[in-house]
């Protein structure tokens, strides 16, 4: 049985270091721990792409970025990224509205067939508004959908 390939976005792969104080933040913050569990476990393939390495490495917490290069190191996969169609597909959902780094993980996400998971509520509106071409919600939903306890 072949793993589902899943794609993390920043936002999400970030959401333990929000503010937990907000119930939706930690309900989203327990969602990514237990769908990194079971990436440690080999149910899932975690991919991340270059952008996620460019947007990691602008972060200005030194704790915070050290962390999510460990965890990609650690169980992520980094993709085998085709740049010419990535970047044609990205160019065409920031004409759609996308912003630059969104567009360029959703097109990333598409080009590997992984689902997207993020916890940005606009995002995930924009990409079924879209229809891109794969699963696409949040850390809760991704959860539920995948009956993941």
């Amino acid at each position: 049985m072949s793993r589902k390939s899943i794609y993390l976005d920043v936002c999400a792969l970030s959401r333990p270091f929000d503010d937990q104080g907000y119930l939706r933040i930690k309900q989203e913050t327990d969602a990514v721990n237990m769908i990194l569990a079971k990436v440690k476990q080999g149910k899932y393939r975690l991919l991340f792409s270059s952008v996620h390495i460019k947007e990691i490495e602008a972060y200005d917490n030194i704790m915070e970025r050290v962390e999510l290069q460990t965890i990609l190191k650690k169980l992520g996969e980094k993709m085998n990224e085709n740049l010419s169609e990535t970047r044609a597909r990205a160019e065409k959902l920031v004409n759609l509205g996308f912003g630059v780094a969104d567009a360029a993980h959703v097109a990333f996400a598409e080009g590997a067939g992984a689902l997207f998971i993020s916890c940005d509520n606009k995002l995930i509106k924009k990409c079924l508004k879209h229809n891109i071409k794969v699963w696409c919600s949040n850390p809760v939903a991704f959860c539920d959908k995948e009956d993941l306890r």
